[in-house]
C-alpha cells in the first residue's frame, strides 16, 4: 500500500530547494522564481492566485504543497485608532498583532511566538505558556495583514515594524531572521532594515550572535531596571543574563554592527522610579551609544504594578537628558482594547468571536 506524500509548507523552501522540487516533479526549474515572487513579493495565499502558471502546474502544486496562511480572526479599534487583531494560525493557535498609527508613521507590532516562556512579572504574555515558535512565513503574514489594515483604514502605507508582540524574538532566532530577510529583500516586501526593531528581554549569547550575523535592523533591550536585584525580581531571565553579561554582549554587538541600541524602561510606582534608579540607568547607558524610551505601564489583572506618577516620570526623564542621554517618553496606545505594551495575551473569548 502506497504511503501518502507529506504535503509540505512551500514557504519553508528556499528558492534553490523549490527549483529542485519542481525538477523532481518534471516541471521546469525557472517556474520556481515565478512561484517565489507570488509567495514573497505579491503575498499570495492560494495557488489559484498565481495567474501566470498553467492550471496543470497549479494543480500539481496543490497536491504537493500547502500555503499555511495566517488569517484575521477578529480586530478591535481603540479610541486612539490603534488596531489590535487576533490572528488564526493553520494549527488553530492564536496570536495577536497591533497596528499603531501616528502622524509620521504606521507601525506594525508583530509576535514571534505563541505565548512566551520568560514569565516577566509585569507582562500579560508572560503569564501564558509558550506553545511554539512562529515560522518565518507566519511572522511575514502578520506584517502583510497589518499593512493591509493601514492602507484600508487610514490610507497610509506601513512604515515601521517592531518585534514587540507576544514571545521573545531571540528564542526564535532563525525564524525571526528569516522573516526579516523576506520583509527586507528586493524579492520580498523590500522594506528598509532600519525601519525594523527587534526587542529582547535580554539573552546575552543571542545578542552576540546578532553581532556576528551583522544584522542591519535596530535592537531594543527591555531593561526596566539597571540593578540586578530589582531586575531579577521582575524579569527572571536576568538570573542567567546579568546586567554585566548584557553590557558585554551589547558592546560586542555595537562593535560588530555600529548600530546604537534602544533601552526600554517602564517606570513602576515605588519600584524603580527614584533618582537612584535613574542614576543606575544613566551608568548602564555609558556602555554603548544608545537612547532610552520611557514607557508608560499598562496595568494587567494578573499583576499589582502601577505606573509611576507623571511628575516622577518627568523627573526621571529630565535627569537622563541632563546626563546627555537621548530620552523619549512614550505614551501608551490602544490601552482601552488591551493592545498596549505588555497587555497582549490571547484570551478564550478570542477563539469564540467571529
Amino acid at each position: 500500500m502506497a504511503t501518502a506524500t507529506k504535503i509540505q509548507n512551500i514557504r519553508e523552501l528556499t528558492l534553490d530547494q523549490l527549483k529542485s522540487s519542481l525538477t523532481e516533479m518534471g516541471e521546469q526549474a525557472f517556474r520556481a522564481k515565478q512561484i517565489f515572487e507570488w509567495l514573497w513579493q505579491k503575498s499570495a495565499t492560494d495557488f489559484d492566485q498565481m495567474s501566470n502558471l498553467s492550471k496543470d502546474l497549479r494543480e500539481t502544486l496543490k497536491l504537493n504543497f500547502t500555503i499555511n496562511a495566517v488569517t484575521v480572526k477578529n480586530s478591535q479599534i481603540s479610541n486612539d485608532k490603534t488596531i489590535k487583531s487576533a490572528f488564526s494560525l493553520y494549527d488553530g493557535n492564536l496570536i495577536e498583532g497591533v497596528l499603531i498609527p501616528a502622524d509620521d508613521r504606521m507601525t506594525a507590532c508583530v509576535s514571534s511566538q505563541v505565548g512566551c516562556s520568560l514569565t516577566c512579572k509585569f507582562c500579560a504574555t508572560g503569564y501564558m505558556d509558550r506553545k511554539r515558535n512562529l515560522n518565518a512565513d507566519e511572522i511575514y503574514d502578520q506584517v502583510v495583514l497589518i499593512a493591509k489594515q493601514a492602507q484600508e483604514k487610514y490610507n497610509q502605507p506601513l512604515s515601521n515594524i517592531v518585534y514587540m508582540g507576544m514571545g521573545e524574538p531571540l528564542l526564535n532566532y532563525a525564524n525571526v531572521l528569516k522573516s526579516v530577510e523576506h520583509i527586507t529583500s528586493p524579492s520580498g516586501l523590500n522594506m528598509a532594515a532600519k525601519r525594523i526593531t527587534v526587542s529582547t528581554a535580554g539573552i546575552a549569547k543571542m545578542i552576540k550572535k546578532l553581532g556576528d550575523d551583522q544584522v542591519r535592523f535596530n535592537l531594543a533591550l527591555s531593561l526596566h531596571a539597571a540593578n540586578d536585584e530589582k531586575r531579577n525580581e521582575i524579569m527572571p531571565i536576568n538570573e542567567q543574563n546579568s546586567l554585566k553579561a548584557l553590557a558585554d554582549a551589547l558592546k560586542y554587538f555595537y562593535a560588530k554592527t555600529k548600530s546604537p541600541v534602544t533601552f526600554e524602561y517602564i517606570v513602576f510606582n515605588n519600584f524603580n522610579d527614584e533618582l537612584q534608579d535613574a542614576k543606575e540607568l544613566a551608568a548602564f547607558c555609558k556602555h554603548v551609544p544608545c537612547k532610552v524610551n520611557i514607557i508608560e505601564y499598562n496595568p494587567i489583572a494578573l499583576a499589582d504594578f502601577v505606573n509611576a506618577d507623571k511628575d516622577k516620570i518627568d523627573m526621571f526623564a529630565d535627569y537622563l537628558r541632563g546626563q546627555g542621554i537621548i530620552t523619549n517618553v512614550r505614551r501608551s496606545r490602544g490601552k482601552d482594547i488591551d493592545a498596549a505594551c505588555g497587555q497582549l495575551a490571547t484570551k478564550e473569548k478570542d477563539s469564540l468571536q467571529n
